[in-house]
């Protein structure tokens, strides 16, 4: 088995801006091992956004090649590129991205519709996720009818649900409160050690690095390890 779930080599992404080529990325290589917690920090406009579409495989680089899982993501057309996001890679937002209309038991079952899981087990999971991230009771509720803490439970149960091997999280702490922030980043931390993925977190936010097996930094396009 491989060690590593996300596997860069020289990619590079550029976009242009009118005549003009903007490199957002400047040749990266980097690994992310199984079932860690690895850290993307930098500053607003310093890619991060970029390079996290690249390893959820909802962007494609300019240059060089992914391997996600084993598998080199350039060889895949759009329907089986597709598919395997749907099966393999979990995200957690900063807005939570919640869908309004649904509720909580029908957000975090979504993901399973998708990859076609019977009803049978759709029920057995959605309700083992509902009680693991502590929001039994609240089925039934809307995403308007829950707290920011909640909707943030909701929305790593909906991540987790379908056993992915990577879960990418985007800014998860930036609209809570500090003491929501700590209890749902000690709820990621156990939810990741019970379902043995691996994470990777985009943030900005020093205060909650030190949960980190590794830690890059992304400047102007370039990423560099900060610490270990």
């Amino acid at each position: 088995m491989n060690d590593y779930i996300v596997e860069f080599k020289d990619v590079k992404k550029s976009y242009f801006l009118g005549e003009s080529e903007i490199e957002a990325l400047k040749n990266i290589s980097f690994c992310v091992k199984a079932k860690s917690f690895t850290f993307i920090v930098g500053k607003s406009g310093s890619g991060k956004s970029t390079l996290l579409n690249l390893i959820g495989a909802i962007d494609t680089p300019s240059a060089g090649n992914i391997v996600i899982n084993g598998v080199d993501i350039g060889t895949l057309e759009d329907n089986a590129l597709s598919d395997f996001r749907a099966k393999n890679i979990g995200h957690i937002f900063q807005n939570f991205n919640l869908i309004p209309v649904l509720n909580v038991y029908e957000n975090i079952e979504y993901p399973l519709l998708l990859i076609n899981e019977s009803k049978e087990d759709r029920e057995v999971k959605v309700k083992q996720m509902i009680h693991d991230v502590g929001l039994a009771g609240l089925e039934k509720h809307t995403p308007s009818q829950l707290s920011g803490g909640q909707r943030q439970r909701v929305a790593i149960a909906r991540a987790l649900v379908k056993e992915p091997v990577l879960v990418l999280a985007d800014e998860p702490s930036a609209n809570l409160d500090s003491k929501t922030s700590a209890e749902i980043l000690d709820l990621m931390q156990k939810m990741q050690e019970k379902s043995k993925t691996t994470f990777v977190f985009v943030t900005h936010d020093k205060d909650i690095m030190g949960i980190s097996d590794i830690t890059y930094e992304l400047k102007d396009g370039v990423l560099e390890v900060e610490n270990v």
